[in-house]
């Protein structure tokens, strides 16, 4: 499993995992120009992906969508109230979410997250032996999904703000106050949390992402992780931040 974080952050989102038998965007929050731009960098063709997950309606993660279903014409996993809020008609080759999903030997599992969105989800994909977690955009995690997200190989995992930096930052109080709530963003301090508890023997990389650029950066994300994950007595120590504008290899 190979896995490239083209972006993340509010300014667009989409990451690539590469299973050998099959390529994989979870979300397209660039134009097209810039998604092949960023493929480019790795020689990867945009026509090469077979499968588009969508996580949630938002521009950041949708930008995109249109455009590049009309030139690569991938399978499109997505929710129907997505589907029908974003696109003028039904698309050919669209996969309605279900509970678990197969592809030939590939298990994609859609994880419900919490967030102001139509519909939300993260996903947990798994191939042979390999594992990968992604679940950014959502106001915190519910532990009934914690039997299928303990001890995978890679998390992609929302460490969004630090709170008190949110707090006396240059946002209004009701935005402030959308990004504390349960349908907002994770803390450092709750994505630290939650990694504490997931994190396993066989997990080989962390990625934190989704960092705002106004109200977090990368070192108070990773410290506060890392403290974390110390006083939880979980020693770990392969963690790295996604970029906005930089190619993050997992």
């Amino acid at each position: 499993m190979k896995i490239v974080v083209l972006g993340s952050g509010s300014k667009g989102n989409s990451t690539l995992i590469d299973l050998g038998t099959k390529k994989i965007l979870i979300d397209i929050g660039f134009s097209y120009k810039q998604i092949k731009e960023k493929l480019d960098k790795i020689k990867v063709d945009p026509k090469e992906i077979d499968i588009l997950l969508i996580t949630h309606d938002h521009t950041d993660h949708t930008y995109g969508l249109k455009v590049f279903l009309n030139k690569v014409k991938p399978l499109l996993y997505i929710t129907k109230e997505i589907e029908d809020q974003l696109l003028p008609e039904p698309y050919e080759k669209s996969v309605y979410l279900t509970d678990e999903m197969m592809v030939e030997d590939i298990l994609i599992k859609p994880i419900p997250t919490s967030h102001d969105a139509i519909t939300s989800n993260g996903y947990l994909i798994e191939k042979d032996n390999e594992s990968l977690v992604y679940i950014t955009d959502t106001g915190y995690i519910n532990q009934r999904y914690f039997t299928y997200l303990k001890d995978k190989t890679y998390y992609i995992i929302e460490s969004n703000h630090d709170t008190e930096k949110l707090i006396k930052g240059p946002y209004p109080e009701y935005l402030q106050r959308r990004i504390l709530s349960d349908k907002g963003h994770m803390s450092n301090v709750l994505c630290a949390g939650y990694l504490s508890r997931l994190i396993g023997p066989n997990t080989k990389k962390v990625v934190l992402a989704h960092l705002s650029e106004e109200n977090n950066t990368k070192e108070l994300a990773l410290n506060t992780n890392m403290e974390i994950l110390k006083e939880n007595n979980v020693e770990f120590s392969n963690i790295v931040c996604a970029s906005q504008s930089e190619l993050t290899e997992v």
